[in-house]
This record gives C-alpha cells, sequence and structure tokens, in this order.
C-alpha cells in the first residue's frame, strides 16, 4: 500500500497538532480508503461542508477506537495561499493534510484528478491508488452513516435500474437501454449553457436515430423544482430518470464524478463509457459523422473545445497556417507520442496527464497566445497548464518527433522549469 500512496501523496502528511504522519504508517492502522478533500477554509461552501465532513469522518474514528482499525483517512489538499491561513485550517480540522510546503504535489493532485471546483472530495483505493469515487461529497449525503462503504464503482445496468419516463408521461423499464449506445446527460433548466446544448443535442438526437443507429438519451436532472424539471423535460424527445428519484439521479452523479452541468456522457452498447466530453463532441460534430465520438489523440484547438484546457496540463503545438494540410501533418508528428501516453495510463486505470492538441491560426488561438503571453513564432512547442498559471515553451525552428518526445518526457520527469502565464 506504503508505494502507491506515497506516489501520490509523498513520504509524510500533517495532523492537526503539526506532528509528521508517516504515509507508510496508515497501512498499520488499517486504512483501506484515501479521500483526497480539496478545499480552502475561505471558502464559503467549504466551511459549510466541514461539520458534515467532521461527523462522517467521526463515525470512521469511532469504528476506529472500537475495532482498532481504521478504514478511511482524509487528507487535506489546501487551495491556501498563505501559510497562516493554512496552519489555521488545519488545526480546526481532526483529519490529515498535505504540508503546506508541498505546492508543486498539490498542484499534481489538481490536474491528476481534474478538480475544477472547491470543496471537493475523491476517494481512492489505498493499496493501488485508483479513484474509487470521484464525487465524495454525494457520498457523505446519501450514506452518512457510511452502510455502502467503500463506494466502488458499479455498472451502469445496475446503477439506472428502475423505470424511465417520456416527456408524454409514457413509462419504460431501463432495461430498454440495453444494446445502445447511450449519452447519460447532466443538465438543468436554469443553466443557459445547458438549454443552448440542448437545442443542439435534439438535432444530433435525430440525425443519429434517421442514420439507423441504436443510440439514446437519459436525462438526468439537476432542475431545482418538478415544475422546472417538466418544463425542461417536455422539449426533449428522450428518456430520464423521475425528478422523484433523487436517490437514483445521486448515484448517477456519483458513478460519473460530475462537477458541472452540462455534461454528456456517452457510453457504448456495454455501458462502458467512450467519451466524458460529449458536450464538446457534440459541438464540434453537428452532422454527426463520428458518432459515437471515440476519443482522438490530438485535437484541432477550436472554440467549442478550448474549454478543456482548463481541466490540466495540455500540450499545444502552433503552426503557422490556416492551411488543413499543414494542421494534419502536425496532428501527425505528434500523435504517435500521444498514442504512447494514453495507452501507458490506460493501463494503469488512470487518465493521461497531458491532451494534445494543435492550434492554427484564427482569432481564438491569437487570443490564447495573447492571454498565456507566448511568441509569435511558429511552430511553437508549448505545454499549458493553466490551473497552475505555468507555460513551458519550446521555440525551435524545425519540431521533429524526437524534440516532442523528449519535451514531454522532460514535462512528466518535472524537469522542465516553468514560465509563468
Amino acid at each position: 500500500m506504503a508505494g502507491a500512496l506515497t506516489e501520490v501523496l509523498g513520504e509524510v502528511l500533517v495532523s492537526a497538532d503539526g506532528e509528521e504522519v508517516a504515509v507508510s504508517a496508515l497501512a498499520a492502522r488499517g486504512v483501506s480508503l484515501v479521500g483526497l478533500y480539496f478545499g480552502c477554509s475561505l471558502s464559503g461552501p467549504c466551511a459549510q461542508l466541514g461539520a458534515s465532513l467532521a461527523a462522517f469522518y467521526g463515525r470512521f474514528r469511532g469504528e476506529a477506537a472500537a475495532a482498532g482499525a481504521q478504514r478511511l483517512e482524509i487528507v487535506f489538499v489546501s487551495a491556501e495561499q498563505e501559510q497562516q491561513q493554512w496552519q489555521e485550517a488545519v488545526r480546526a480540522m481532526p483529519w490529515l493534510a498535505l504540508p503546506f510546503a508541498e505546492k508543486h504535489r498539490k498542484l499534481k493532485l489538481w490536474n491528476k484528478y481534474r478538480v475544477s471546483n472547491i470543496p471537493s472530495l475523491i476517494f481512492i483505493d489505498a493499496s493501488t491508488g485508483k479513484v474509487v469515487c470521484r464525487n465524495g461529497l454525494l457520498v457523505i449525503r446519501d450514506d452518512p452513516e457510511g452502510l455502502e462503504f467503500p463506494w466502488g464503482p458499479k455498472p451502469f445496468s445496475e446503477v439506472v435500474a428502475g423505470p424511465l419516463l417520456r416527456n408524454n408521461g409514457q413509462t419504460l423499464d431501463s432495461s430498454a437501454l440495453e444494446g445502445s449506445h447511450v449519452g447519460v446527460y447532466f443538465s438543468a433548466h436554469w443553466c443557459p449553457p445547458c438549454r443552448s446544448l440542448t437545442r443542439v443535442l435534439v438535432e444530433s438526437y435525430r440525425k443519429i436515430k434517421e442514420a439507423g443507429q441504436k443510440f439514446e438519451i437519459l436525462f438526468v436532472s439537476a432542475d431545482r423544482s418538478e415544475d422546472s424539471f417538466k418544463q425542461y423535460f417536455s422539449e426533449m424527445p428522450w428518456v430520464a430518470v423521475p425528478y422523484a428519484d433523487e436517490a437514483r439521479r445521486s448515484r448517477l452523479n456519483r458513478l460519473y464524478g460530475i462537477q458541472g452541468i452540462p455534461t454528456l456522457i456517452v457510453l457504448d452498447s456495454q455501458g462502458e463509457v467512450i467519451t466524458r466530453q460529449g458536450r464538446v463532441e457534440v459541438l464540434n460534430d453537428i452532422e454527426c459523422r463520428e458518432f459515437p465520438w471515440h476519443p482522438k489523440p490530438v485535437l484541432e484547438l477550436t472554440d467549442s473545445n478550448a474549454v478543456q484546457l482548463n481541466e490540466g496540463p495540455c500540450l499545444v503545438l502552433f503552426v503557422d497556417s490556416e492551411d488543413d494540410g499543414e494542421s494534419e501533418a502536425a496532428k501527425q508528428l505528434i500523435q504517435p507520442i500521444a498514442e504512447k501516453i494514453i495507452a501507458k495510463y490506460k493501463a494503469k486505470e488512470e487518465e493521461a496527464p497531458l491532451l494534445f492538441f494543435v492550434a492554427g491560426e484564427d482569432d481564438m488561438t491569437d487570443s490564447l497566445r495573447d492571454y498565456t503571453n507566448l511568441p509569435e513564432a511558429a511552430p511553437l512547442l508549448t505545454i499549458l497548464d493553466m490551473s497552475a498559471r505555468a507555460k513551458y515553451v519550446m521555440d525551435v525552428e524545425e519540431i521533429t518527433p524526437e524534440i516532442v518526445e523528449a519535451f514531454v518526457s522532460d514535462f512528466l520527469a518535472d524537469k522542465l522549469k516553468p514560465e509563468p502565464i
């Protein structure tokens, strides 16, 4: 266990009283699950979470006192910028924390687990370091007594099991989804980007069905009332989880670790995830020619997929041409490296630590260069880490596969010196 956890958390954690705790010591305590709590004491939502998370954690501490083994430990991964604030926050917490000085490790954890907002609680297996549940906040709400510990993922067919609705009031069993590709659509009427996406998605759904594809969309509402749900659902030609079935809606959110809406998760006919980027795919492929949107190793940067730049470090190769031929050549240059990295991390059941893009010449790319203060040179090889506000730049006359591979390897080995964005 110690090896996997040490790789994630480092050698040492800190307790509320300032004492160092060796990560390797967690095994002796019987810890099998670690909750990574991403938060900040200055955040209102984090402050609101404090009491319920402490009560939840306390139940496992009480169990440990009675049984002599503690199944769960929580580690605070702070967003505090000032050490005094961090110290005050940690003193008020009954769990452990990543040391304040481990700023680089903190950023790596935020990127590794694609944390986009706080508070966030992600459960990982203490023996392997692999993610067990991405949305621990819903675990605290739905299972405050910890009866479903360790909250591991279940098959989609099991989580979704039960009656579904059509907007005409007709019901059907979830087994009707079997054998079809399914888009699990997390959305709400109060969310303007959701309503915009829904209008596009209705047309995409129609085109895919007319092409003879077996495809269904399952609406999982985040509306704030049943009336809002009914109004919004009346615009949709697909099926939905009944609004009253809050437990099932919550389990689906937990299953896919939903942190924001709109989100469209596309599943294959066996219920396995094809892509979590269904929103981007639908907007990029209006004619649905590439359905069911298997992920591409290298993407051409566009207005609709630029949001992915905020999800973690991204390799972006800027090319000096509006010619599709040059962009395609650039994709072919970096694709073998991208495929190699993706395959390596997929074998470990982890998300790749980099996304790969080629950027041509357009207004959006110009804005990105201006925002990140990049030189006008092209070709220009960069790695942009928006969450860390850091960039890494390789400005050479000719970019070869060997240069790209060395650049990526050095980045992943922490050998590159970042420049501020």
